[in-house]
């Protein structure tokens, strides 16, 4: 049964590798989100984030040699919770992020997607 917190949640998924994309929609999906993407690149995902409506987002920090940090900046100005998934520990996020939720490849996919509901309704409730 789906995660009732996340039922039609819109999750921007940004990440290069598919199979790790793929396992994070199939956690989303079972979840009751609605998954935006996923985006391999930093273009594409600032492509969809400047067309569709996103609740919540999961950030690859290095996109095909690039950072996401740009899109971090705008989902930031949004208001927009995310997450970042990725290879690099702390140590290699600048600390302009620090307050942002790091999950260390490799994961759970279902875990992140369980943490998901706290950031989306903090965020709503403008914390």
């Amino acid at each position: 049964m789906p995660d009732q917190h996340l039922q039609d949640c819109r999750i921007l998924v940004v990440e290069d590798t598919y199979f790790i994309a793929d396992d994070i929609g199939a956690a989303l999906r079972r979840a009751g989100a609605v998954v935006v993407g996923p985006a391999p690149s930093r273009e594409a995902a600032l492509a969809l984030l400047a067309s569709e409506t996103i609740d919540a987002a999961v950030l690859d920090v290095n996109l095909q040699g690039e950072t996401a940090y740009r899109l971090a900046d705008q989902l930031l100005a949004r208001r927009t919770p995310f997450v970042f998934a990725t290879g690099y520990g702390r140590a290699f996020i600048p600390e302009a992020y620090g307050a942002i939720s790091l999950w260390e490849k490799p994961f759970d996919p279902r875990a992140l997607v369980g943490a998901l509901p706290a950031l989306i309704a903090e965020a709503r409730a403008g914390g």
